[in-house]
């Protein structure tokens, strides 16, 4: 569910005209909705009620201080895996006691400021990070909350550039090896074992694989607690996926999710911590962009637009499919024409769709790509030196800019020219 809806022929965030946002901000532009953003994240909060728990806002999903603020707001932790990200964070206003640090490659650096500032846990990935946090720690005389990511070796049947629960992933460290990495972990100075982290990818469609991770990870805690560990937390990572395409088969929902996690680890009595974000701002967020010439030869159609990849790449990176509808609602039964939707990037892989089935549309006309709050802005570059795109966040009947459009001469200035030169 979301809340970009046509109203009178116009296409709606909430009760915001998007065209008017448009003629306001000009093209292309982000924009989010406030009322998406907070229902999809109660939708895991209900999902664990009654179970001691805190949802932890994978903000690498998106990572706008607005969007962090709304949500931590709602009570929401969060999930990072950069020091900038812990500042993010922090500007946003969320408390150091509900930020997970993830990651397979944090740096003493990393891990000596956020130890100084305050850190809820770290999920340690690797051997070699463990003994880098146990020196951390032990030499500014603190103490490294942490719980072990393990790889359970399952299949997400993801796309294969987002599922991290394979054994030849980079990810976390063998399940077979898990207890013995704890027995090591209990002997370190520095490092205080409260749980065990386990996540297998994103944008997954099916429980299966969750409840085999999930099952795995119970027998586990069962088998550390035997041996004196105290685990008392689980942070069973995110993934739920999203219905990029309306119409088709949904992924399970999130109180199909919460019942799982009650019928797999809610007999351990330990606090679940998850960490869901393509689902929270996924189809929260939609990339608005202005049709700039319709090309047409030799019988082939490209509907050249003034968004391109290095504003959204997940179509170039993953082949992803993104819904992309006009602001303008056409007319019921109107003929559609095939055309390819590719932007201005001087590269082929610039293309949002192949030989999709659109309404006539002309140069000026107004487009949205949907469900592209998620993995959007936050993957953004300035590739061709097109300056990053603003972001825009809707409430009810009114908008604000949370990040704007720099102009080209504040991209120019970020370089430096030496005085050789």
């Amino acid at each position: 569910m979301d809340h970009f809806l046509y109203r009178d022929g116009r296409l709606m965030a909430e009760d915001v005209d998007l065209a008017h946002v448009a003629a306001c901000v000009g093209t292309p532009f982000y924009c989010y909705s406030s009322a998406t953003l907070t229902r999809h994240f109660q939708l895991f909060t209900e999902a664990l009620t009654g179970m001691d728990h805190l949802v932890c806002f994978a903000m690498k999903s998106c990572s706008n201080l607005a969007v962090l603020k709304l949500l931590g707001d709602l009570g929401a932790g969060m999930d990072v895996v950069s020091l900038g990200e812990y500042a993010r964070a922090r500007a946003a206003g969320i408390p150091p006691d509900r930020i997970v640090f993830s990651g397979v490659g944090k740096t003493r650096h990393e891990m000596s400021e956020t130890l100084k500032a305050g850190i809820r846990q770290f999920n340690v990935e690797s051997e070699p990070e463990l003994a880098a946090l146990s020196q951390v720690a032990s030499g500014l005389g603190l103490t490294a909350p942490i719980a072990l990511r393990v790889n359970p070796d399952v299949d997400a049947r993801t796309h294969d550039k987002i599922a991290t629960g394979r054994r030849q992933d980079k990810f976390g460290v063998p399940i077979d090896r898990a207890e013995e990495i704890y027995a090591r972990a209990s002997a370190l100075p520095g490092i205080e074992v409260v749980g065990i982290d386990v996540h297998i990818g994103s944008q997954l469609t099916s429980l299966e694989p969750f409840e085999e991770a999930y099952g795995k990870v119970a027998r586990l805690t069962r088998a550390l607690r035997a041996q004196g560990h105290d685990i008392r937390r689980l942070d069973l990572g995110g993934g739920l996926g999203i219905p990029y395409t309306r119409g088709n088969d949904a992924p399970p929902l999130p109180s199909d999710y919460g019942a799982l996690i009650r019928r797999t680890v809610g007999d351990l009595g330990c606090e679940i911590e998850i960490e869901p974000g393509r689902l929270i701002a996924g189809n929260a967020g939609i990339l608005v962009s202005r049709v700039v010439y319709l090309k047409r030869e030799a019988g082939h159609r490209w509907l050249i637009v003034d968004a391109g990849m290095n504003d959204l790449i997940r179509p170039a990176m993953y082949g992803a499919h993104h819904d992309i509808v006009p602001l303008h609602e056409p007319e019921p039964g109107v003929a559609t024409e095939d055309v390819d939707v590719v932007g201005p990037v001087c590269e082929s892989g610039d293309t949002f769709a192949r030989a999709r089935a659109m309404p006539p549309l002309e140069d000026g006309d107004l487009i949205a790509i949907r469900s592209a709050g998620a993995y959007g802005a936050v993957m953004a570059s300035e590739y061709n030196s097109r300056p990053l795109v603003p972001e825009v966040l809707v409430k009810d009947d009114h908008f604000a800019v949370i990040r704007p459009r720099p102009s080209i001469d504040e991209m120019l200035a970020r370089d430096r020219v030496p005085e050789w030169l």
